[in-house]
């Protein structure tokens, strides 16, 4: 089985045009032949998929919750993992120095990868099928529970927003059962209280109890 064979198995869709493909896993330490152009439409097909994905699959989401999702789901990280699935780094075509150096392992150019792969799928059978591509390859959805103060500044950023600030406002208890209470704050006015064991644990839990604060308001 030749490698393009084995990466559509791995996709789970057949190329009608196999050339597509091919440019998309051409690294730009090939010259100006290469996939950077693929990575931009895909891009944006992947915006698309994910937020029809998320609006059709989650009606209980409001428009705040489903832009963080979308966030995670789009990534970097999130893309070089998918990329990492299926295996795609041994599929792409680069310079002798740019395999020597571990470029096909990067975090990077597998995400510019995965997104040329979308773009090359669309292309090719239209956005079904590059949509039938996400829903077989990301995960269902990101947890909001997972990292409270990551998930709020992905939140705030999303609105234009600098990150929300975090200030010490109490400590009590004795030295190995101290309690610490800690405030967080928008630059929009929006803030709440949380309190834990550690800072980090207080800060996290200012960071839940704000974005429950701010769902609230959302839904209402």
């Amino acid at each position: 089985m030749d490698q393009i064979t084995q990466l559509m198995d791995e996709l789970g869709y057949r190329f009608k045009n196999t050339q597509l493909l091919q440019l998309a896993l051409r690294h730009p330490s090939l010259g100006p032949n290469n996939n950077q152009r693929l990575e931009f439409l895909g891009d944006a097909v992947l915006q698309l998929a994910i937020s029809q994905r998320l609006y059709t699959g989650h009606p209980e989401l409001h428009e705040g919750t489903m832009t963080v999702m979308r966030q995670r789901l789009v990534c970097e990280q999130a893309l070089a993992d998918v990329a990492r699935s299926i295996h795609l780094g041994q599929y792409l075509s680069m310079d002798h120095g740019s395999d020597a150096t571990g470029v096909r392992k990067q975090s990077g150019p597998l995400s510019d990868a995965m997104e040329a792969v979308l773009a090359a799928v669309y292309l090719d059978g239209g956005f079904e099928s590059a949509y039938g591509i996400v829903a077989r390859l990301w995960p269902e959805k990101i947890s909001l529970a997972e990292d409270s103060k990551s998930q709020l500044q992905e939140y705030e950023q999303a609105k234009g927003n600098p990150p929300p600030a975090y200030a010490l406002i109490g400590e009590e208890g004795p030295d190995h059962a101290r309690i610490f209470t800690v405030r967080v704050s928008t630059c929009d006015g929006f803030s709440a209280v949380g309190s834990g064991h550690t800072k980090k644990s207080a800060e996290q839990s200012s960071a839940a109890n704000l974005l429950s604060s701010l769902q609230r308001e959302l839904n209402k």
